[in-house]
C-alpha cells in the first residue's frame, strides 16, 4: 500500500502558492498543481485532492513527488519530452526502394513491410510510407501483351487519334471487355499453390468482345 506523501511548506512557499491560486492570470495548470501541493501539506487525503483537481491519483502522485524533488520550479516547468522522431536519411529511403525493386526475401516471391523491415532495420510502418510514396506496390503482379494482330499499328493510332485530335462534335466511348474485375480466362489453367512453390498463370488470356 502506498503511504501518504508528507509535504512541509515553508512560509515563503506558503504564500507563493497560495498568490497562484488566487491571481486570475495564473495558468491554470499551474494553478491545480499548486492546489495539490497546499492541500498536501495541510493533510488532506489523496481522493480529497482528486475531487477537488479533477484530476487521477497517477497526476496527484506525480506533482507531489516533483514539488518534493524541485520545490515551486518543479511546479512551473513540465517534464521534456523526447523530440519528433528524425527523419529517415535520403540513403535509408533508397536503400528500401532498391531492395523493393531489384531484391527478393529468402524463400519468399515478394516482400511484405514487416519482412523488408527486418532486412532494411527500420519499422514496418516506415516501408509503407516509403512504399506509399513512391507508388510501390510489390504485392501486385503486372504484365503486358502485345497484340500480334497484323493491323494492329494502324488500329492503335486510329484510336489514338480520337483522343488526341477528335472529329468536330465527337463522343468517344471506351468499352472495357471486363471492366473492374480479374476474372481473366487464361489460355492455359494456372497451377495451385504448394509448399516451396508459388501458385503460377499464364501472362496471356483470352479476350472477350460483344
Amino acid at each position: 500500500m502506498k503511504t501518504q506523501a508528507c509535504i512541509w511548506l515553508s512560509p515563503e512557499d506558503q504564500a507563493t502558492l497560495e498568490g497562484w491560486v488566487a491571481d486570475r492570470n495564473t495558468p491554470q495548470k499551474l494553478v491545480w498543481r499548486s492546489r495539490i501541493v497546499l492541500m498536501s501539506a495541510a493533510g488532506a487525503g489523496k481522493m480529497a485532492i482528486v475531487r477537488a483537481v479533477g484530476k487521477c491519483k497517477r497526476t496527484v502522485d506525480r506533482w507531489q513527488r516533483r514539488y518534493m524533488a524541485r520545490g515551486l520550479a518543479g511546479l512551473k516547468r513540465d517534464a521534456t519530452r523526447r523530440g519528433r522522431k528524425p527523419p529517415l536519411a535520403a540513403s535509408v529511403i533508397e536503400k528500401v526502394v532498391h531492395m523493393t525493386l531489384h531484391e527478393k526475401p529468402v524463400a519468399a516471391t515478394h516482400w511484405s513491410a514487416r519482412t523488408l523491415a527486418k532486412a532494411a532495420g527500420i519499422s514496418h510502418t516506415s516501408v509503407q510510407r516509403i512504399w506509399n510514396a513512391h507508388g510501390l506496390k510489390p504485392h501486385l503482379v503486372k504484365t503486358f501483351k502485345l497484340s500480334n494482330d497484323k493491323h494492329f499499328v494502324e488500329k492503335v493510332q486510329d484510336v489514338v487519334g480520337l483522343y488526341l485530335d477528335p472529329p468536330d462534335k465527337a463522343v468517344v466511348f471506351s468499352v472495357d471487355e471486363k471492366s473492374q474485375i480479374q476474372a481473366l480466362d487464361r489460355t492455359q489453367p494456372g497451377l495451385p499453390m504448394k509448399k516451396g512453390r508459388a501458385g503460377t498463370m499464364t501472362h496471356d488470356y483470352n479476350r472477350a468482345f460483344v
